[in-house]
């Protein structure tokens, strides 16, 4: 039975911990997993409750973090090198950039058969200076020459890190999207959803427009909150923005709400206002139940979950045209905005909004493509085809 040793950066909530998720719990049962990663940081919702969900073990290392520390990612290092020592992995499968760099060197090291990295999202843009980004970028193109294959989450992200940015060949580079279990966003959301909007005291005649991340300078909430600013200004829409996350920049974004002319809506004042802020949910199926139209405004990308959830629920979106957004969108040149223009934004917010309302079988598309293209039994099944074949070009 192949042995695979799976690592990931962070067990927080995202992208990510789904993916190792599902890979661990229902890969097929000819592979043996180890999975192991670090915990979520204090400005992150933890994931740990999923796993919990879906009674998967995992191996904690407290030093795995979100930044370069030298002196604790040798430490990272040397447990990884003891846990393959220990574990004799066939495959080492790394998933996003800190895990990548320190799993793979370690794999190297211990020569284990098979490594194989994959891109959750990138930081080649929007991210860091120009110095810092080209330190990355060089470095994961030294990795990728020892790593066996590298797995891009969707068609745009491969012709980024072949194209664009020059990381791996194109024949190196193999496309999975993301698989999720999406079946809780199809029940109950009749009720989910009024359960939702009484909590945070929302009517049944506004329209709530929705955005769902941390607060974070890459998820770039000022746009979202200068569009809802120009929602407000039309008189035929009866328009209430959400924000569900927290982080770091929670504060500065209710002081740009409020200089906005908006009236912030919090714990505090039992949310009454323009703008919502929820902080995290965990169960965000109940969360996208009391919305009607989710959004991203991220100024990078790789596959967001959210607008996968969305439409899954039958929900309509509308996002930044960045890294694999458009492979996510039913329809995506309906649904897509140039970076930037919060009065476009707002735009298109009413004209998907509208659409909604005069094709209601659109729903219905939006659900239908969610379930067949994310799905993890189709995760699962391009995985496993990948490692045996890896395999056994190493027999």
């Amino acid at each position: 039975m192949p042995k695979i040793l799976r690592i990931i950066n962070r067990f927080n909530l995202g992208g990510p911990s789904h993916n190792v998720a599902y890979l661990s719990k229902y890969l097929s049962p000819e592979f043996e997993t180890l999975l192991m990663g670090g915990n979520a940081e204090q400005d992150e919702e933890s994931s740990e409750f999923l796993f919990e969900e879906m009674k998967i073990n995992r191996l904690v290392i407290p030093e795995m973090a979100r930044e370069i520390n030298w002196r604790k990612d040798i430490r990272v290092y040397r447990k990884i090198v003891e846990i393959i020592q220990d574990f004799k992995p066939d495959i080492i499968h790394t998933h996003a950039s800190k895990a990548g760099a320190i799993g793979r060197v370690a794999g190297f090291n211990c020569k284990v058969p098979v490594i194989i990295h994959t891109f959750h999202g990138h930081v080649f843009h929007s991210y860091f200076g120009g110095l810092k980004t080209e330190f990355y970028r060089k470095t994961e193109q030294l990795l990728a020459r020892r790593t066996d294959a590298i797995i891009a989450i969707s068609d745009r992200q491969k012709t980024e890190l072949s194209e664009i940015y020059k990381i791996a060949a194109k024949d190196k580079i193999h496309v999975i999207p993301l698989g999720f279990d999406l079946t809780r966003f199809s029940e109950n959301m009749a009720e989910k959803r009024i359960s939702f909007r009484k909590k945070f005291n929302i009517r049944d005649d506004e329209t709530v427009v929705m955005s769902i991340g941390r607060l974070t300078e890459i998820k770039n909430q000022e746009l979202f909150i200068s569009a809802i600013s120009e929602l407000k200004k039309n008189p035929g829409l009866v328009a209430k923005g959400v924000l569900v996350g927290d982080g770091e920049r929670k504060e500065k974004l209710e002081l740009a709400a409020i200089q906005q002319g908006l009236t912030v809506g919090n714990e505090k004042n039992e949310f009454k206002g323009d703008l919502i802020f929820t902080s995290w949910i965990k169960e965000v199926d109940y969360a996208i139940a009391g919305a009607d139209l989710i959004c991203l405004t991220s100024k990078n990308e790789g596959t967001p979950v959210s607008l996968i959830e969305a439409q899954a629920a039958g929900k309509p979106v509308v996002s930044t045209d960045v890294g694999g957004v458009r492979d996510v969108i039913y329809n995506s040149s309906e649904s897509v905005v140039q970076l930037g223009d919060p009065i476009a934004f707002a735009n298109k917010i009413k004209q998907i909004i509208d659409l909604i309302k005069k094709t209601p079988p659109l729903t219905e598309k939006l659900k239908n493509f969610a379930f067949e293209k994310f799905n993890y039994q189709r995760l699962t099944k391009e995985t496993a085809q990948l490692y045996m074949t890896l395999l056994k070009g190493k027999m």
